[in-house]
């Protein structure tokens, strides 16, 4: 039987009224790579934030090689060999690769003098280790997410660990990153690193491990070996139902033009292509839910931020809504228009971590909230409530913190405050990013809702099967240039993947 390096017995967590975790038991074999996989919100990350010592308020016992272990903080963790990589990673921008690797445990001469020396060299030995062909001394924000991982992973190394988290580790990744990924997670594995891994991608859940331990509410359901199981029974498993094909319901007849772009660019300074977006032309309807496909790099979340008025340079080209010309050069120009954006980035760009739920959700419309100079909380509660309702958000109330939601409601939210704009069309930039499979299907009916009220709807994604599920027509872009424009009727996979890899589209 193999040794196990891990051991949880009854972990159980509460956040106020909320169970986060309760009695999970499971052991981890030594050497091995285990993936931990369930729904926003099944307690994977809070499970995760325990063994790695983020978390140390928990009720049940948590063994490592044996030991009964409680630790203090993230340094006695890593004390104890280990690591974690948050799916947000943690870096210090403002700082170099190496200051960043060797943070809290700076290197020292003899005259106890900060080594900067040693620690450059340390550190590109393990870059180059991970194929990570960025200078130590570059500073940590300017590198590529793909790369700003790598970084974690060479100070995990730095610290000697022997168990290694890693949280949804390739869901900002490119195609050529995540295949790195996997080659670093290979040589780590050959050292004798045991590995816990969050994903909801089945495909690099089967490709990657040895087990799978299934999580649902909080609860542990079954741990698995990967070579006896298959992804339809491991989705079941956590979302306790067979999930059939989406059915989102009648699609109702589109309306009037609300949107024509004709000729969009924009520029890009200094690089060798010249542009980010060149020549884009497409028009949107009422109750018309628009797809842009292409791969990493297309131009995709460019051409949202162009008709947002979120682009750094201003785009050329026309952009008309309801038939007036609109040129928008802030965000607050296309919203006063009647255009909402949800980006990509919930983090960074979406939730205020600071403020509660309602807050969140009220945050664009305080003006229609007034009650003479002030905001009247009764209106903001009446507002925020009707989105919670509308949306069915899962919380424990308005005044709970944003960030005790699953990423699925905390999507919820953030298009729950756009809609209190009454917008008349809705900009989704990526919206199932790190969203699992059940949460997907609600905020899909969501979509298909509001086109059945008349909204316009532009939905960028990197998934294929989601952009042919949401789209009444699908454009596809590439190296930004439009290659193809799509009916329902006409796209499939391989169609997209086609346009999204050749040249310029010279179709109507």
């Amino acid at each position: 039987m193999t040794e196990s390096i891990v051991s949880m017995q009854g972990i159980g967590k509460r956040f106020a009224a909320v169970k986060a975790l309760d009695g999970v038991t499971f052991d981890v074999p030594k050497g091995s790579l285990v993936s931990i996989c369930g729904e926003n919100g099944a307690g994977k990350s809070t499970l995760m934030k325990i063994l790695s010592g983020v978390i140390t308020d928990y009720d049940g016992t948590l063994s490592v090689d044996g030991q009964a272990v409680r630790f203090s903080g993230t340094r006695d963790a890593e004390h104890a060999g280990i690591s974690i990589i948050h799916q947000e990673l943690n870096l210090v921008e403002q700082l170099s690769v190496a200051a960043n690797v060797f943070l809290g445990r700076e290197k020292r001469s003899a005259w106890l003098m900060r080594d900067d020396r040693s620690m450059l060299e340390e550190a590109g030995r393990l870059l180059k280790e991970l194929e990570c062909n960025v200078p130590a001394s570059a500073l940590a924000g300017s590198l590529r997410v793909g790369d700003q991982q790598l970084v974690e992973i060479a100070k995990a190394l730095s610290l000697n660990s022997r168990i290694l988290v890693m949280d949804e580790p390739t869901s900002a990744l490119t195609e050529s990153e995540v295949e790195r990924l996997y080659r670093v997670i290979a040589k780590l594995r050959e050292r004798g690193t045991t590995i816990l891994y969050i994903s909801h991608k089945m495909e690099e859940v089967f490709h990657l491990s040895n087990q799978i331990v299934v999580l649902r509410d909080g609860r542990f359901i079954a741990q698995l070996d990967t070579e006896k199981t298959n992804p339809q029974e491991v989705t079941r498993l956590m979302v306790g139902r067979e999930l059939e094909s989406i059915e989102l319901g009648e699609r109702t007849a589109q309306g009037k033009k609300l949107l024509a772009v004709e000729k969009l660019s924009l520029a890009w300074p200094g690089h060798a292509r010249g542009f980010r977006l060149k020549d884009i032309s497409f028009d949107l309807h009422e109750g018309e839910v628009l797809g842009i496909a292409g791969l990493m790099g297309a131009g995709r979340t460019e051409l949202l931020e162009c008709l947002f008025g979120a682009s750094v340079l201003a785009p050329t080209g026309r952009i008309v809504l309801e038939g007036k010309e609109i040129r928008p050069s802030h965000p607050a120009e296309a919203l006063e228009a009647g255009m909402a954006l949800v980006t990509e980035d919930r983090k960074r760009l979406g939730i205020f971590t600071a403020m509660n739920v309602g807050k969140n959700i009220s945050l664009c419309e305080l003006v229609s909230m007034r009650s003479g100079p002030a905001v009247s909380n009764r209106k903001e509660q009446i507002a925020s409530n009707s989105m919670v309702d509308k949306l069915l958000i899962k919380t424990a109330g308005l005044q709970a913190a944003i960030t005790s939601l699953s990423g699925g409601n905390q999507q919820k939210c953030i298009i729950g405050r756009w809609l209190l704009t009454k917008p008349k069309i809705l900009l989704l930039d990526d919206p199932t990013r790190g969203v699992d499979v059940g949460a997907k299907a609600e905020l899909y009916r969501i979509i298909r809702q509001l086109c059945n009220e008349g909204l316009g709807v532009i939905v960028t994604s990197s998934e294929l099967p989601e952009v042919l599920t949401l789209s009444d027509r699908i454009m596809v872009l590439s190296e930004g240039r439009q290659t193809a424009l799509f009916s329902r009727q006409e796209a499939t996979q391989e169609k997209i993947l086609e346009a999204a890899t050749r040249g310029f589209f010279t179709g109507s």
